[in-house]
């Protein structure tokens, strides 16, 4: 299953900084997130995370899964 971006845009809409997220890819290494926050969507209509020092840009159809901690780690 390809996960859209408005679906994963959906799925990550609740982070607000306050959680960690852990991004699974096909045939990529994993991306850790730390107080992961959901970029507003932009014109280019690209997900991005941010975690208040780097942006990470996400090719919504190369995940597999992702992981959201409940609590910071």
């Amino acid at each position: 299953m390809t996960m859209t971006t408005d679906q994963l845009r959906s799925a990550l809409g609740e982070l607000h900084g306050q959680r960690n997220v852990r991004i699974v890819f096909d045939h990529a290494e994993p991306c850790v997130i730390n107080a992961a926050l959901l970029v507003p969507a932009e014109d280019d209509n690209i997900v991005k995370l941010t975690d208040g020092t780097r942006e990470y840009l996400i090719d919504t159809h190369r995940v597999a899964y992702v992981e959201i901690s409940i609590h910071p780690e």
